[in-house]
């Protein structure tokens, strides 16, 4: 949690957890949390407990990150289901009692209240800042309830928030896609324009954000990972076309709640092996740049996306779990993976966003059609005394290639000199899975592997010829051209610095 609260890049950094409500010690496992904060007593009344949620946002506020709000699961006491309720992931059914509607809408209701009201006195008036997210994909299983019952659920849960919290950012649906045949994001879209509320009778309901997730969809091709980027795009594209057919709702901001390579984190196999290296990386930066391309396409307001991915405590290193950390057995802390490195990329991006003319840009629409494709896409903002540009090269299959020449020309940088700083992130820089994987690849890294992991997953600052360019004075808006060299799923900032 400390190392994303830093990567703030001038904006908030989001955490969003499952299980809030889930009943159960505390004790996690894969795909399982829990928090125990709703019992009952013999005669059937509520028994509330805030312990192990006020640790988790304890936690999260410390580290400098802002809670994301995720309302659900259903406590063991309100589900119509409740046995068998806690799921052994992966063996036996995922989507157990705790995934099942509240069998009590006073009760639940009642719970959220209570709840949204403790943490507003505890936390003070940042919550009002804080996003409320009705649920999780009630799409599939992760509700075992229809449409409709989701809508009723959605009612009853942002009443109870706003009589706690007037005016709180309530919102969702967070259902997985959308893609063309899952009408569910519209549907819901309608009920808040003009359906009728459980809670109140009237028409309507509030919604002051809107969530869905797109995922990629990887697999083994002839031997080879091809990622499937497209699978991803197209799920943006369409949620951002479903929104912008209302007016009503057009300008509300689109949370992409998770959005990620493929759909399952905490599954292991094959195609997935491309989370311990660059790939990954790329991937990330690619979707990041290619939503925002989307959703100005649609006119809507994307506000951000959050990367589902998790750290597995007592798992075997490198593991290829969808993480932005790698456990090691006995060490004191995580080494950190490729993917975390092209978030501080991005993060070290800022101020004003300035155009790129990309004449090795792939179209949007193209990339949206099934793959593979392959891309060379870059960032540039401008900040006082500072220009920074982050280029990258993406490929949907994960085989062996010459790196891909690229060349950069700036024009118009100002003052008496320039530093320019390159900072590399691919097969060999700020990649730790390169380095454990030279070790032998050892289950149990001695402390001196454990040193080197570490330094392997930093970035760096590469040195060369071009550490310093002449600037650029008054009118004479001279260019000055370097030449790259990217990897595959390679990525690069140059950081041009006024001296």
């Amino acid at each position: 949690l400390g190392e994303l609260g830093t990567l703030h890049g001038g904006g908030p950094v989001y955490f969003r957890p499952h299980n809030l409500l889930t009943s159960g010690n505390g004790t996690p496992a894969l795909k399982w949390g829990s928090t125990n904060v709703y019992t009952q007593d013999a005669a059937g009344r509520p028994v509330y407990s805030w312990t192990l949620t006020d640790g988790i946002f304890d936690a999260m506020l410390g580290a400098g990150v802002t809670p994301f709000v995720e309302i659900g699961f259903t406590p063991e006491a309100l589900s119509p289901r409740p046995q068998r309720y806690q799921h052994s992931f992966p063996k036996g059914d995922l989507f157990t009692g705790w995934s099942y509607p509240p069998s009590d809408d006073l009760k639940w209701a009642a719970l959220i209240e209570a709840w949204v009201r403790h943490l507003r006195g505890r936390y003070g008036k940042q919550v009002a800042a804080w996003r409320w997210e009705v649920w999780n994909e009630p799409d599939i299983a992760y509700f075992h309830g229809t449409p409709e019952q989701y809508f009723h659920l959605y009612d009853i849960t942002a009443a109870a928030v706003e009589r706690a919290l007037p005016g709180a950012q309530i919102g969702g649906p967070a259902v997985t896609g959308p893609y063309e045949k899952n009408t569910f994001l519209r549907a819901f879209l309608e009920h808040c324009a003009r359906g009728r509320n459980a809670a109140t009778g009237s028409a309507g309901a509030p919604l002051r954000f809107i969530s869905f997730h797109p995922k990629g969809s990887p697999r083994v091709v002839e031997g080879h990972v091809e990622m499937g980027i497209a699978h991803q795009l197209r799920a943006m594209e369409n949620g951002f076309r479903t929104v912008a057919a209302f007016p009503q709702f057009r300008t509300l901001p689109i949370v992409l709640s998770e959005s990620d390579p493929e759909g399952c984190a905490a599954c292991t196999g094959p195609a997935n092996g491309y989370r311990n290296g660059e790939a990954y990386s790329a991937s990330v930066l690619e979707a990041t740049a290619r939503s925002g391309e989307l959703a100005r396409q649609y006119g809507v307001n994307l506000q951000g996306a959050v990367n589902w991915a998790f750290l597995f405590p007592g798992q075997p290193p490198f593991a290829g779990f969808r993480e932005l950390a790698t456990s090691l057995p006995g060490a004191a802390s995580p080494v950190d993976k490729p993917v975390l490195n092209a978030f501080r990329l991005l993060g070290a991006l800022g101020g004003e966003q300035l155009p790129v003319v990309n004449l090795g840009q792939t179209p949007s629409q193209e990339l949206v059609t099934p793959g593979p494709h392959t891309d060379v896409m870059a960032i540039a903002t401008r900040r006082r005394g500072e220009l920074d540009l982050l280029v990258w090269s993406y490929s949907d299959a994960l085989t062996e290639a010459p790196p891909t020449p690229v060349t950069v020309t700036v024009k118009g940088l100002a003052g008496a000199h320039v530093r320019v700083d390159r900072v590399l992130l691919d097969h060999e820089h700020g990649n730790a899975y390169t380095a454990w994987q030279a070790m032998g690849s050892p289950a149990r890294p001695t402390p001196e592997q454990e040193a080197q992991l570490h330094s392997a997953a930093l970035l760096h600052p590469v040195n060369d010829s071009q550490a310093s360019a002449p600037g650029f004075a008054g009118e004479e808006r001279r260019t000055r051209t370097f030449p790259l060299e990217l990897e595959r799923n390679g990525a690069v900032l140059l950081r041009f610095q006024s001296q």
